[in-house]
């Protein structure tokens, strides 16, 4: 059976949500005032129906003895020196009180019942956001290059919850998890695995994986599925660039050439390169980043903006500054400009 074919519940261990932690003494307190709210609802409605209830002198019910049976019941201690005598007394013992015992114990006993219960939790939690997930961004593969990418995202203001982990390897899957992510186990070769997470309703997918022919099978099987996504693969060698286009990337770094430059820059001028590592840093100093033209700047030449403007978008072509065509902005250009960061 396909993974997408599966019940929700047959998903868990594959598909993981993130879970917000609380501290063990946030939790204990919480199922204190739990517990302590229960018994103050059986003893108002104990109280409340005072009249059917006697206790062995058959007096009439005091809030300390509602309170008292509430205890004793809930409990399942039951004492029966105070019982129900009167039909609608017994109706609400049966329908009220009952019930809150049940969810009194349930109290009491919750830390078992969290790990029964764990595996339900994790298929409502998977069936919930298999619903929601929209313009969200796949990353295959978590290694250095997934990482360095997923950081990357985080420093430009992406949430943790808007990205979705695909790798093989459960150790990687668990530190994804532990940064927030949502994460799928299994190879991204497969289309169903590719549906788990969503990728027929991503906005952008990040393929980074470790093999240049897993990375072009990856983006066509993911092009197949989401024709309008924005998919940006990395791939070792520069030969392989054109497979990955021709698979439906619309960006390709060549990951092995790229640390080339780098290093040979770095060799006569290293200022260079700190400057490059500036500029793909976010959370430091200066970042590219893009907006789109506003009204008062159309007609003008990007050379003469505020901002340090790079290239030009226009009809989704990216054209660097100082090309004609680009000397007078249009309406719905899109600049690729230096900003500051502020720390």
């Amino acid at each position: 059976m396909r993974l997408t074919e599966r019940p929700d519940f047959a998903l868990v261990g594959i598909l993981r949500i993130p879970a917000h932690e609380a501290s063990p003494g946030r939790l204990l307190a919480r199922r204190v005032f739990l517990a302590v709210l229960l018994l103050a609802i059986a003893t108002f409605v104990v109280y409340f129906g005072r009249d059917g209830y006697r206790d062995n002198s058959g007096n009439e019910l005091s809030i300390l003895d509602a309170a008292y049976y509430a205890t004793v019941s809930l409990s399942t201690t039951g004492y029966g020196d105070i019982t129900p005598v009167s039909p609608d007394a017994r109706l609400v013992n049966i329908v009220v009180i009952t019930p809150l015992r049940v969810l009194f114990l349930i109290v009491l006993v919750g830390t078992t019942i969290s790990v029964l219960t764990e595996r339900s939790r994790q298929a409502f939690k998977i069936q919930r956001w298999r619903r929601s997930v929209r313009n969200h961004t796949v990353v295959i593969g978590y290694g250095t290059k997934g990482r360095t990418a997923v950081d990357a995202m985080l420093g430009d203001g992406v949430k943790p919850a808007d990205i979705v982990v695909v790798d093989t390897d459960p150790q990687v899957l668990e530190a994804a998890a532990n940064a927030g992510l949502v994460t799928v186990h299994g190879s991204a070769t497969r289309s169903d695995v590719l549906r788990l997470a969503g990728v027929q309703h991503a906005s952008s997918i990040v393929v980074a994986a470790n093999r240049d022919d897993t990375a072009v099978l990856v983006t066509l099987t993911a092009r197949e599925i989401n024709p309008k996504a924005k998919i940006s693969a990395a791939v070792r060698e520069a030969e392989n660039t054109h497979l990955l286009r021709q698979s439906g990337a619309d960006s390709v770094v060549v990951s092995s050439e790229t640390a080339g430059r780098l290093l040979g820059i770095a060799t006569t001028t290293p200022s260079v390169v700190e400057m490059v590592e500036d500029l793909l840093t976010p959370e430091a100093g200066f970042a590219i980043a893009e907006r789109e033209v506003e009204p008062e700047e159309v007609g003008g030449s990007p050379r003469h903006l505020r901002d340090i403007v790079l290239g030009v978008v226009r009809d989704g072509t990216l054209v660097r500054v100082g090309e004609e065509q680009v000397d007078a902005l249009e309406s719905g250009d899109k600049l690729l400009y230096i900003r500051r960061v502020h720390l």
